[in-house]
């Protein structure tokens, strides 16, 4: 299994430089014509979402249709998808940040009852808990 990078996540979803949406192309046609998917980590996620919005101006719901795309896809395996599939959910109807939202997903995943925070926007998801 290869991992990708934010930047090879990115050039493949905007397509606004073609050579390297091309090489990107070509590097999952030929890692799942090995019958291998393409991993993205939760990090590469995060940065991922964070350069859509605030480099190249996309909508929430354009990120989100997005994630919800590649999660559909057998080219790609997340780090614990189910958690990734559990924020885009929850990211989707709330005032949160993505951010704040696989993180929470991910804590309940690793057996946390809850996730202390200081953000107020972060105390309107079930599963955050003020300090």
């Amino acid at each position: 299994m290869l991992g990708i990078d934010t930047n090879v996540l990115v050039r493949f979803l905007v397509r606004d430089d073609e050579a390297q949406f091309q090489r990107a192309r070509q590097l999952i046609k030929r890692e799942t014509s090995r019958g291998e998917p393409i991993f993205i980590s939760q990090l590469v996620l995060l940065e991922t979402e964070w350069v859509l919005r605030s480099r190249y101006g996309t909508t929430k719901a354009e990120v989100a249709a997005a994630m919800s795309a590649l999660l559909e896809s057998r080219e790609v395996q997340f780090e614990d998808e189910s958690s990734v599939e559990d924020a885009v959910f929850v990211w989707q109807d709330s005032s949160a940040d993505f951010a704040d939202c696989l993180i929470n997903a991910h804590h309940r995943a690793c057996g946390c009852q809850a996730t202390a925070t200081f953000d107020t926007k972060a105390l309107r998801l079930v599963g955050f808990v003020a300090v």
